[in-house]
């Protein structure tokens, strides 16, 4: 993570409860969180891309993020804590229920780079586990690999097949030369409770 971006613990804090209340604003009004934004601090007006995820009993429940930063951070908070709750397609919306049994995690990305490599094997040499966010994109098909998941996929080569596979793509295909485009990025996470 660039040395021009850090967050604070109260700012980190700040990040887990502006998500939580976002989901539950929602609950009861059908309606994005309103904040003026001279209550926020100033870390948090900066342009970010975040991604929000929600576990239940420690299984996935949502995960919703942009890539990409074009709106303040705790915007971008707000919005991917409602479409990570209810819109995630793969996903029954979150109950109220459930709700209150949910932990969040907030990743606030760097900007993606393209990462540059000559083969399959230089791919695995320049990953960077544990710490790269990954984005592969091969014609229509992509997808997206926030850093968190190195706690689940520990290996280079099956974090990239389970890639290709998430992208609708043979999981091998990272393997058959140069013609997968990579970028990475990194992020600052937040777990509810930590």
């Amino acid at each position: 993570m660039p040395q021009s971006f850090s967050l604070s613990s109260k700012e980190k804090k700040l990040c887990i409860n502006i998500a939580r209340e976002s989901i539950k604003h929602f609950f009861d009004s059908g309606n994005y969180l309103e904040f003026c934004s001279d209550c926020v601090p100033k870390k948090l007006q900066e342009k970010k891309a975040c991604f929000v995820t929600l576990k239940l009993n420690g299984q996935l429940k949502g995960c919703i993020g942009h890539l990409q930063s074009f709106q303040p951070l705790y915007l971008d908070i707000i919005q991917n804590s409602v479409a990570a709750a209810f819109q995630d397609p793969r996903f029954v919306q979150l109950s109220e229920e459930e709700f209150p049994l949910i932990k969040i995690e907030v990743s606030v990305l760097t900007d993606p780079t393209p990462l540059k490599y000559s083969s399959p094997k230089d791919l695995i040499k320049k990953i960077r586990q544990g710490k790269d966010g990954l984005i592969i994109k091969k014609g229509a098909y992509s997808a997206t690999f926030l850093p968190s998941v190195w706690e689940e996929i520990t290996n280079k080569e099956d974090f990239l097949s389970h890639l290709c596979a998430k992208a609708g793509l043979h999981p091998d295909e990272w393997t058959k030369g140069t013609t997968l485009k990579v970028e990475r990025y990194e992020a600052i996470k937040m777990e509810e409770g930590k």
